[in-house]
Protein backbone atom coordinates (compact mmCIF):
# COMPACT_ATOMS: atom_id res chain seq x y z
CA UNK A 1 0.00 0.00 0.00
CA UNK A 2 2.76 1.82 1.03
CA UNK A 3 3.96 1.40 -2.52
CA UNK A 4 0.81 3.64 -4.27
CA UNK A 5 1.13 6.14 -2.13
CA UNK A 6 3.12 8.98 -3.75
CA UNK A 7 1.60 8.15 -7.16
CA UNK A 8 -2.47 9.03 -5.40
CA UNK A 9 -0.70 12.12 -3.98
CA UNK A 10 1.44 13.42 -7.30
CA UNK A 11 -2.19 12.95 -9.09
CA UNK A 12 -3.90 15.03 -6.91
CA UNK A 13 -0.97 17.17 -6.91
CA UNK A 14 -1.74 17.67 -10.57
CA UNK A 15 -5.16 18.09 -10.12
CA UNK A 16 -5.01 20.60 -7.93
CA UNK A 17 -2.24 22.77 -9.99
CA UNK A 18 -4.94 22.62 -13.15
CA UNK A 19 -7.55 23.89 -11.36
CA UNK A 20 -5.31 26.27 -9.81
CA UNK A 21 -4.05 27.17 -14.06
CA UNK A 22 -7.68 27.40 -15.30
CA UNK A 23 -8.73 30.38 -12.07
CA UNK A 24 -5.74 32.62 -13.19
CA UNK A 25 -5.64 35.09 -15.75
CA UNK A 26 -3.39 34.84 -18.65
CA UNK A 27 -0.83 37.42 -18.85
CA UNK A 28 0.65 38.68 -22.18
CA UNK A 29 4.61 38.11 -22.57
CA UNK A 30 6.82 40.99 -22.63
CA UNK A 31 9.95 40.98 -24.53
CA UNK A 32 13.15 42.67 -22.84
CA UNK A 33 15.84 44.48 -24.49
CA UNK A 34 19.39 42.89 -23.52
CA UNK A 35 21.94 46.04 -23.99
CA UNK A 36 23.91 45.00 -26.89
CA UNK A 37 27.65 44.21 -25.54
CA UNK A 38 30.06 43.81 -28.58
CA UNK A 39 32.74 41.44 -29.19
CA UNK A 40 36.14 42.11 -27.92
CA UNK A 41 39.16 41.25 -28.92
CA UNK A 42 42.12 40.20 -26.64
CA UNK A 43 45.91 39.08 -27.93
CA UNK A 44 45.79 35.40 -26.76
CA UNK A 45 48.88 34.37 -28.17
CA UNK A 46 51.86 33.40 -25.69
CA UNK A 47 53.48 37.15 -24.60
CA UNK A 48 57.08 38.34 -25.32
CA UNK A 49 59.62 37.18 -22.45
CA UNK A 50 61.04 41.14 -23.41
CA UNK A 51 60.49 44.29 -25.03
CA UNK A 52 63.70 44.82 -25.89
CA UNK A 53 64.44 42.08 -27.61
CA UNK A 54 64.90 41.79 -31.26
CA UNK A 55 64.51 38.36 -32.02
CA UNK A 56 60.83 38.94 -30.49
CA UNK A 57 59.89 40.61 -33.47
CA UNK A 58 59.02 37.65 -35.45
CA UNK A 59 56.65 36.28 -33.15
CA UNK A 60 53.49 35.21 -34.33
CA UNK A 61 50.73 38.18 -34.27
CA UNK A 62 48.47 38.18 -31.50
CA UNK A 63 45.53 36.04 -32.20
CA UNK A 64 42.14 37.56 -31.65
CA UNK A 65 39.04 36.21 -29.63
CA UNK A 66 35.48 37.21 -30.37
CA UNK A 67 32.33 37.17 -28.13
CA UNK A 68 29.30 37.02 -30.52
CA UNK A 69 26.97 40.23 -29.36
CA UNK A 70 24.35 38.81 -27.17
CA UNK A 71 20.45 38.70 -28.70
CA UNK A 72 17.29 40.13 -27.49
CA UNK A 73 15.33 37.83 -27.10
CA UNK A 74 12.13 37.99 -29.49
CA UNK A 75 8.86 38.51 -28.42
CA UNK A 76 7.63 35.21 -28.84
CA UNK A 77 10.63 33.86 -26.41
CA UNK A 78 9.08 32.31 -23.08
CA UNK A 79 10.07 33.14 -19.62
CA UNK A 80 12.30 30.53 -19.11
CA UNK A 81 14.54 32.46 -22.50
CA UNK A 82 13.58 35.90 -20.95
CA UNK A 83 15.00 35.09 -17.79
CA UNK A 84 18.56 33.11 -19.38
CA UNK A 85 19.54 35.85 -21.43
CA UNK A 86 18.67 38.64 -18.60
CA UNK A 87 20.94 36.91 -16.11
CA UNK A 88 23.65 35.96 -18.52
CA UNK A 89 23.77 39.86 -19.13
CA UNK A 90 23.95 40.65 -15.62
CA UNK A 91 25.76 37.89 -14.09
CA UNK A 92 28.87 39.55 -16.79
CA UNK A 93 27.87 43.13 -15.38
CA UNK A 94 28.15 41.61 -12.63
CA UNK A 95 31.84 39.52 -12.87
CA UNK A 96 33.48 42.34 -14.50
CA UNK A 97 32.61 45.00 -11.75
CA UNK A 98 33.40 42.41 -9.36
CA UNK A 99 37.33 41.62 -11.30
CA UNK A 100 37.59 45.81 -11.60
CA UNK A 101 36.97 46.33 -7.80
CA UNK A 102 38.70 42.96 -6.43
CA UNK A 103 42.25 44.36 -7.92
CA UNK A 104 41.64 47.38 -6.03
CA UNK A 105 40.97 46.02 -2.76
CA UNK A 106 44.51 46.40 -0.53
CA UNK A 107 45.74 49.27 -2.77
CA UNK A 108 43.26 52.00 -4.43
CA UNK A 109 43.73 53.23 -7.84
CA UNK A 110 44.06 57.22 -7.39
CA UNK A 111 44.92 59.52 -9.82
CA UNK A 112 48.25 61.53 -9.43
CA UNK A 113 48.41 64.25 -6.55
CA UNK A 114 47.30 67.70 -7.61
CA UNK A 115 45.56 66.48 -10.90
CA UNK A 116 47.03 66.01 -14.20
CA UNK A 117 47.31 67.87 -17.71
CA UNK A 118 44.26 67.24 -19.71
CA UNK A 119 44.65 64.60 -22.07
CA UNK A 120 43.02 66.97 -25.19
CA UNK A 121 39.78 66.14 -27.21
CA UNK A 122 38.23 62.73 -28.93
CA UNK A 123 35.81 64.12 -31.42
CA UNK A 124 34.71 61.15 -33.30
CA UNK A 125 34.90 59.27 -30.15
CA UNK A 126 32.29 61.47 -28.78
CA UNK A 127 30.35 62.09 -31.84
CA UNK A 128 29.99 57.96 -32.56
CA UNK A 129 28.50 58.04 -28.78
CA UNK A 130 26.06 60.48 -29.57
CA UNK A 131 24.67 59.43 -32.29
CA UNK A 132 24.43 56.07 -31.02
CA UNK A 133 26.87 54.39 -33.38
CA UNK A 134 29.52 51.82 -32.71
CA UNK A 135 32.77 52.78 -31.15
CA UNK A 136 35.83 50.64 -32.23
CA UNK A 137 39.10 51.29 -30.16
CA UNK A 138 42.61 49.95 -31.80
CA UNK A 139 44.84 49.66 -28.59
CA UNK A 140 48.57 49.81 -30.70
CA UNK A 141 52.02 49.16 -28.64
CA UNK A 142 54.83 46.55 -27.97
CA UNK A 143 53.99 43.82 -24.85
CA UNK A 144 52.81 46.44 -22.40
CA UNK A 145 50.09 46.58 -24.93
CA UNK A 146 50.24 43.15 -25.34
CA UNK A 147 49.67 42.34 -21.63
CA UNK A 148 53.02 40.64 -21.01
CA UNK A 149 52.81 40.58 -17.24
CA UNK A 150 49.46 40.27 -16.74
CA UNK A 151 48.24 36.67 -15.16
CA UNK A 152 45.33 36.57 -17.45
CA UNK A 153 44.15 37.69 -20.85
CA UNK A 154 41.32 39.81 -18.52
CA UNK A 155 43.74 41.96 -17.08
CA UNK A 156 45.77 43.81 -19.97
CA UNK A 157 45.01 47.44 -20.04
CA UNK A 158 42.92 47.25 -23.42
CA UNK A 159 40.59 44.41 -21.65
CA UNK A 160 40.10 46.33 -18.70
CA UNK A 161 39.85 49.98 -20.42
CA UNK A 162 37.04 47.82 -22.61
CA UNK A 163 34.95 47.03 -19.54
CA UNK A 164 35.34 50.34 -18.17
CA UNK A 165 33.86 52.16 -20.58
CA UNK A 166 31.15 49.53 -21.51
CA UNK A 167 30.45 50.29 -17.52
CA UNK A 168 30.34 53.87 -18.23
CA UNK A 169 28.52 53.86 -21.37
CA UNK A 170 26.38 50.37 -21.28
CA UNK A 171 24.21 51.06 -23.89
CA UNK A 172 26.88 51.26 -26.92
CA UNK A 173 28.75 48.96 -28.79
CA UNK A 174 32.29 49.32 -27.74
CA UNK A 175 35.06 46.96 -29.28
CA UNK A 176 38.93 47.38 -28.56
CA UNK A 177 41.04 45.50 -30.19
CA UNK A 178 44.53 44.92 -28.83
CA UNK A 179 47.32 45.49 -31.60
CA UNK A 180 50.56 44.83 -29.14
CA UNK A 181 53.49 43.22 -30.63
CA UNK A 182 56.13 42.36 -27.47
CA UNK A 183 59.87 43.20 -28.57
CA UNK A 184 58.49 46.11 -31.40
CA UNK A 185 58.94 49.89 -31.56
CA UNK A 186 58.58 52.87 -34.04
CA UNK A 187 60.03 51.25 -36.61
CA UNK A 188 58.14 47.76 -36.65
CA UNK A 189 55.11 49.71 -35.90
CA UNK A 190 55.17 51.98 -39.37
CA UNK A 191 55.26 48.53 -41.31
CA UNK A 192 52.24 47.30 -39.78
CA UNK A 193 50.54 50.62 -39.45
CA UNK A 194 48.44 50.08 -42.31
CA UNK A 195 46.93 46.74 -42.00
CA UNK A 196 46.97 46.50 -38.09
CA UNK A 197 45.61 49.75 -37.63
CA UNK A 198 44.42 52.03 -40.78
CA UNK A 199 42.44 49.24 -42.61
CA UNK A 200 40.09 48.92 -39.22
CA UNK A 201 39.10 51.71 -39.48
CA UNK A 202 38.94 52.59 -35.70
CA UNK A 203 37.55 55.80 -34.04
CA UNK A 204 40.76 56.33 -31.80
CA UNK A 205 43.72 54.95 -32.02
CA UNK A 206 45.64 54.24 -28.68
CA UNK A 207 49.82 53.95 -29.54
CA UNK A 208 52.10 53.26 -26.75
CA UNK A 209 55.81 53.81 -28.39
CA UNK A 210 58.89 54.88 -27.14
CA UNK A 211 59.85 52.51 -24.54
CA UNK A 212 61.96 49.80 -26.93
CA UNK A 213 63.48 52.57 -28.23
CA UNK A 214 64.81 53.41 -24.97
CA UNK A 215 65.90 50.26 -24.32
CA UNK A 216 67.90 49.93 -27.67
CA UNK A 217 69.44 53.27 -27.18
CA UNK A 218 67.70 54.23 -30.37
CA UNK A 219 68.01 57.98 -31.49
CA UNK A 220 64.51 59.47 -29.76
CA UNK A 221 64.42 62.10 -32.83
CA UNK A 222 63.68 59.63 -35.24
CA UNK A 223 61.45 57.60 -33.29
CA UNK A 224 59.60 61.25 -32.85
CA UNK A 225 59.73 61.39 -36.65
CA UNK A 226 58.34 58.28 -37.63
CA UNK A 227 55.57 58.87 -34.95
CA UNK A 228 54.55 61.93 -36.08
CA UNK A 229 54.19 60.19 -39.84
CA UNK A 230 52.36 57.55 -37.99
CA UNK A 231 49.69 60.01 -36.78
CA UNK A 232 49.28 62.32 -39.94
CA UNK A 233 48.64 58.78 -41.42
CA UNK A 234 45.67 57.82 -38.65
CA UNK A 235 44.03 61.09 -39.08
CA UNK A 236 43.91 61.24 -42.73
CA UNK A 237 41.78 58.22 -42.32
CA UNK A 238 39.91 60.40 -39.50
CA UNK A 239 40.40 58.91 -36.45
CA UNK A 240 41.31 60.15 -32.83
CA UNK A 241 44.61 59.57 -31.73
CA UNK A 242 46.27 59.36 -27.74
CA UNK A 243 49.40 58.85 -27.53
CA UNK A 244 50.91 56.39 -24.64
CA UNK A 245 55.03 57.54 -23.35
CA UNK A 246 57.32 55.39 -21.57
CA UNK A 247 56.73 53.07 -18.38
CA UNK A 248 58.60 54.37 -15.00
CA UNK A 249 60.37 51.09 -13.89
CA UNK A 250 63.79 50.31 -12.75
CA UNK A 251 64.88 48.94 -16.12
CA UNK A 252 63.68 52.26 -18.40
CA UNK A 253 65.18 54.39 -15.19
CA UNK A 254 68.24 53.08 -16.24
CA UNK A 255 68.24 55.10 -19.11
CA UNK A 256 67.29 58.39 -17.77
CA UNK A 257 68.32 60.75 -20.17
CA UNK A 258 67.10 58.89 -23.03
CA UNK A 259 63.49 58.51 -21.41
CA UNK A 260 63.75 62.12 -20.40
CA UNK A 261 64.25 63.02 -24.15
CA UNK A 262 61.92 60.64 -25.66
CA UNK A 263 58.82 61.71 -23.32
CA UNK A 264 59.92 65.60 -24.25
CA UNK A 265 60.07 64.78 -28.26
CA UNK A 266 56.79 62.59 -28.05
CA UNK A 267 55.00 65.71 -26.02
CA UNK A 268 56.04 67.98 -29.04
CA UNK A 269 54.57 66.05 -31.62
CA UNK A 270 51.42 65.46 -29.49
CA UNK A 271 50.97 69.13 -29.54
CA UNK A 272 52.14 69.74 -32.62
CA UNK A 273 49.16 67.02 -34.54
CA UNK A 274 46.98 68.13 -31.45
CA UNK A 275 46.27 64.93 -30.15
CA UNK A 276 46.27 63.87 -26.88
CA UNK A 277 48.93 62.02 -24.74
CA UNK A 278 48.45 60.07 -21.82
CA UNK A 279 51.63 60.79 -19.02
CA UNK A 280 52.37 57.48 -18.65
CA UNK A 281 56.18 57.77 -16.33
CA UNK A 282 54.58 60.56 -14.81
CA UNK A 283 51.51 58.81 -13.59
CA UNK A 284 53.61 55.65 -12.65
CA UNK A 285 56.16 57.79 -10.87
CA UNK A 286 53.66 58.93 -8.91
CA UNK A 287 52.64 56.04 -7.47
CA UNK A 288 55.93 55.30 -6.13
CA UNK A 289 57.48 59.09 -5.14
CA UNK A 290 53.92 60.59 -3.77
CA UNK A 291 51.35 57.78 -3.40
CA UNK A 292 54.32 55.94 -1.33
CA UNK A 293 53.31 52.63 -3.56
CA UNK A 294 56.29 50.01 -3.65
CA UNK A 295 57.62 49.18 -7.32
CA UNK A 296 56.53 45.97 -7.02
CA UNK A 297 52.99 46.36 -6.52
CA UNK A 298 53.06 47.74 -10.11
CA UNK A 299 55.95 46.54 -11.72
CA UNK A 300 56.81 42.35 -11.76
CA UNK A 301 60.23 40.69 -11.15
CA UNK A 302 62.05 41.65 -14.59
CA UNK A 303 61.76 45.07 -13.66
CA UNK A 304 60.04 46.47 -16.71
CA UNK A 305 56.62 45.38 -17.55
CA UNK A 306 53.84 45.59 -15.45
CA UNK A 307 51.46 43.91 -13.29
CA UNK A 308 48.05 42.95 -12.92
CA UNK A 309 47.26 46.30 -10.71
CA UNK A 310 49.59 48.17 -12.86
CA UNK A 311 48.07 47.54 -16.08
CA UNK A 312 44.81 47.92 -14.07
CA UNK A 313 45.12 51.23 -12.33
CA UNK A 314 46.80 53.06 -15.69
CA UNK A 315 43.58 51.50 -17.59
CA UNK A 316 41.44 53.13 -15.07
CA UNK A 317 43.16 56.19 -15.14
CA UNK A 318 43.17 56.63 -18.84
CA UNK A 319 39.55 55.49 -19.13
CA UNK A 320 38.75 58.29 -16.85
CA UNK A 321 40.71 60.66 -19.37
CA UNK A 322 38.85 59.49 -22.29
CA UNK A 323 35.31 59.50 -20.76
CA UNK A 324 36.11 63.34 -19.60
CA UNK A 325 37.23 64.17 -22.63
CA UNK A 326 33.89 62.61 -24.71
CA UNK A 327 31.85 64.71 -21.71
CA UNK A 328 33.53 67.96 -22.60
CA UNK A 329 32.55 67.44 -26.35
CA UNK A 330 29.03 66.86 -25.55
CA UNK A 331 29.06 70.09 -23.44
CA UNK A 332 30.36 71.90 -25.89
CA UNK A 333 33.25 73.60 -23.14
CA UNK A 334 36.95 73.68 -22.62
CA UNK A 335 37.52 72.13 -25.79
CA UNK A 336 39.28 74.85 -28.37
CA UNK A 337 37.42 74.77 -31.39
CA UNK A 338 41.04 74.74 -33.48
CA UNK A 339 41.19 70.57 -32.23
CA UNK A 340 37.38 70.23 -32.26
CA UNK A 341 38.17 70.55 -36.45
CA UNK A 342 41.78 70.06 -36.80
CA UNK A 343 42.53 67.43 -39.89
CA UNK A 344 45.80 67.46 -41.23
CA UNK A 345 46.08 69.45 -44.42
Amino acid sequence: MSSHYPFRLSTLLAVAAAALALLTPVLPLRAQTVPQQSGQHAALSDHAKSENKPELNTEQKPSAESTSPQAAPSANAGPTGQKGVTGKAIEKVKEVAKSAGDIFSRVPCLPPKGGSKSMGSLPRVASRLVAGQPVVIVAFGSSSTQGYGSSSPEFTYPNRLAAQLRRQYPTADITVINAGIGGEDAPEMMKRLKTTVIDLHPDLVIWQVGTNAVLRNLDPNETAKLVEEGITRIQAAGSDVVLIDPQYSPRVNEHAESAGKMMKLLNKVAELRKVGIFPRFAVMKDWHERQAIPIENFVISDGLHMSDWGYACFAQLLGDDIIKSVGQIKLGVNVPADVRTYRPM
